[in-house]
């Protein structure tokens, strides 16, 4: 969330912020000033009635009787009015921070102006899509000709967007993901397995509550939420706890199954493994102290780390910077890598590389202390290293050969143990 007293003095700012995002907030915006203003206008009022309550206590030893039946007949009105207050601070401190929940981060002044993701501007291209002399195949056609992918049968198991992997798309997955995990260890990201299943805090912390449930798988018996990234578990890790400067910046990377619900998305890519509810993902997150030019140079490194996996595997993809429409309530600013999907006839959206500043640790209450010893909210960074499904439409696609085997990948070959994938 926003710092509220940063909203106080800059509410046009966060105004513009919505517009650029798309996300209307000028209403909320002007009913937390409302809501911000009589919160502290009751405040002193509050802290008043606790001082006179204070000071009676200590002239009731020393009052005649006379005296002390005054004195304990105004402390109990100051209980009766310090608790009245009391309670109506609370429910407008909870209302004040709901509303903050609502609000937009700010963008920086590099997102471009756009709607939709039609907008987003592309900034790198890396590689020449393939020019096959033969007609190419879909990923679908491919994995269910060589026994490899089955829809049909996941759709009968689990329904839409659901899908089995067999055989050497099991080990093509695995070592897509392994390659992935292994290269961000090589940059010194520690690796750490987290809880698929996570409380609201943790969702409302990285910004997917207020605003996401309807993405979420809820398990709602147990107040539990399947994680849609493993960025929701990673960076909750350290929630309400204060880091020493010596332990920054945190670099984690981490494989978990994602779950998403797709909603909203009926009817848009529903063949193939593209939007599916179910998927495995390699995420790198970074924590670290609250320094503009130290976020943006974590932001270009994370986005070469992905880079490099693409590259090794000799995969054409585009860099996009991310517009205003497209960007979501809490990024400062994001690029997407699209990698070149021939079934798609253009690129498809594989990696987002995004940065926060403060704004999920102020949620998650993830600070440290700086040089002068002062508590300050961490900034946050993510992005994708390997996405097993979209990664495989890659794969597979890009490096088809006419008689519908697949050419493994050089640097995949040590994982799978064999160079090619055929009948």
């Amino acid at each position: 969330m926003l710092d509220p007293k940063w909203v106080r003095e800059n509410p046009d700012a966060v105004k513009e912020a919505g517009r650029k995002k798309r996300i209307p907030c000028s209403d909320t915006v002007d009913e937390f000033l409302t809501v911000d203003q009589a919160l502290r206008d009751l405040l002193p009022r509050v802290e008043g009635l606790r001082a006179e309550q204070k000071s009676s206590g200590k002239d009731l030893g020393k009052a005649s009787p006379d005296e002390r039946e005054a004195i304990l007949a105004r402390q109990k009105e100051l209980k009766e009015e310090i608790q009245a207050l009391s309670n109506d601070e609370r429910e407008l401190k909870e209302r004040r921070d709901g509303l903050l929940l609502l609000l937009p981060n700010v963008p920086s002044p590099e997102v471009p102006e756009g709607a939709s993701d039609a907008d987003n501007v592309e900034i790198k291209t890396w590689g020449t899509p393939r020019v096959f002399e033969f007609e190419p195949k879909s990923h679908i056609d491919l994995g269910e000709a060589l026994g490899m992918i089955d829809v049909a049968r996941g759709v009968k198991v689990s329904g839409t967007r659901n899908y089995f992997l067999l055989g050497d798309a099991v080990l093509l997955s695995e070592a897509v993901l392994r390659f992935a995990l292994d290269h961000l260890m090589t940059k010194g990201f520690v690796p750490v397995e987290v809880p698929h299943l996570v409380r609201d805090p943790a969702m409302v912390g990285t910004a997917y509550f207020p605003g996401g449930e309807e993405q979420a798988y809820r398990c709602e018996r147990d107040e539990l939420n399947l994680i849609g990234t493993s960025e929701v578990s990673l960076t909750s890790l350290h929630a309400d706890e204060t880091l020493s400067l010596e332990e920054l910046p945190k670099r984690y990377v981490a494989r978990s199954v994602c779950f998403r619900r797709e909603a909203g998305t009926y009817g848009k890519d529903t063949k193939g493994l593209y939007r599916v509810h179910q998927f495995q993902k390699v995420e790198q997150v970074i924590v670290d102290v609250a320094d503009d030019e130290r976020s943006r140079q974590h932001h270009a490194d994370i986005l070469q780390n992905s880079e490099e996996v693409l590259q090794a595997l000799e995969l054409p993809y585009r860099v996009v910077n991310v517009c205003g429409g497209d960007l979501g309530q809490p990024q400062i600013q994001k690029f997407d890598i699209e990698t070149w999907m021939p079934s798609r006839g253009g690129y498809g959206e594989t990696h987002s590389a995004s940065r926060f500043h403060d704004f999920q640790a102020r949620r998650l209450n993830l600070r440290y202390r700086d040089a002068e010893k002062k508590s300050r909210f961490c900034h946050t960074l993510n992005n994708t290293v390997a996405a097993s499904t979209r990664m495989l439409i890659a794969i597979l696609e890009n490096w088809q050969n006419e008689d519908g085997s697949i050419t493994v990948p050089p640097k995949l070959v040590p994982y799978m143990g064999k160079d090619r994938i055929g009948p």
